[in-house]
This record gives C-alpha cells, structure tokens and sequence, in this order.
C-alpha cells in the first residue's frame, strides 16, 4: 500500500522583494519630473504600506509605479487592498494599503469544496492559514495544483503550492 503523497496551499510574499520593490519606486519618484518635489513618502511595515503625497492625481502615480515595480519583481498585485483616501495635514493625501497574506477560514472552505468537487479522491485539509491537500496518487495532486493554477484568477489572493511531498 503506497504513503500518502501531500502538498500545501498558502498564500504568502517575500517580504523582501516587497522592500525592494518599495525602494525601487521610491528612487523613480525622486527622479520624475511630475512627482519629483511632491515630498511623496511609502512606508512599509509588516503588514500594510502608507502611500502619502500631494494630490490623488499624484497618488494615482504613485500606485501605478508602485505596482509596476512588484510586477516586476514577481509579486502578486492581489496583496495589495488598498483603503480609502485620506484627507491628511497640510492639503495632503494619504492612503493605507494592507497587505494580504495567508487564506482566511471562509477562502479556505471555497478551495476545499472546489477541490472536492472536483477530485473526489483527493483529502483538503484546513490546517490554519494553510491547506494541506493528500493522496495516494501523485498524479492526482499535480491535477489537483493544474486546476488551482487555472482558478487563480477568480480567487481573491495568491495561491503557492509548497511542501510536495
């Protein structure tokens, strides 16, 4: 009787593109003509990112740079939610970008039943912010992630495949 082969589904990003990502649209802001004297800051935290500048036409810049440069770096534009605009001191603009990471229980419950609908004899598992999938056939689980990588886009974060096993 063959092991059970398994595989998990998280949703994660490298916190570190992410920064370098940040320093890289910050170096063009500084150098472009329309944002140069703008005073434009992004500060990144853990979990969320502030973007304030001088007006939302200049913010709308900003995100667009910002997003550019985690394209380029292979991040995911689903784990940026950006929250409303913020009327700040001095005629300034600011807004608060949270980053999305893990799959919360209600998103985990709708990739379990989309894979058990699917793949009956493949086990979901909900284990935290996590998904482990298991089965006894390799072939199945490859299956399983080919059909996860083709529902990526109605699914509102990234999805990684790690821990194959």
């Amino acid at each position: 009787m063959a092991a059970e082969s398994t595989f998990d589904i998280v949703s994660e990003f490298d916190h570190q593109e992410l920064a370098n990502a940040v320093d890289q649209a910050l170096r063009e802001i500084r150098t472009r003509y329309d944002l140069k004297d703008t005073k434009t800051t992004i500060d990144l935290a853990k979990t969320e990112l502030t973007l304030s500048t001088e007006s939302e036409m200049h913010l709308s810049s900003v995100r667009d740079i910002l997003e550019t440069k985690a394209l380029r770096r292979n991040l995911s534009l689903k784990i940026f939610s950006y929250g409303k605009v913020e009327d700040s001191s001095g005629g300034r603009v600011r807004q608060v970008v949270t980053l999305q990471q893990g799959i919360n229980s209600d998103l985990a419950k709708k990739i379990q039943k989309l894979i058990r609908d699917q793949f009956p004899k493949v086990q979901p598992r909900i284990q935290g912010e996590t998904l482990r999938v298991g089965s006894k056939s390799k072939d199945e689980l490859q299956n399983v992630i080919q059909f996860l990588r083709e529902e990526a886009e109605n699914l509102p974060v990234p999805l990684q495949f790690t821990n194959y096993r």
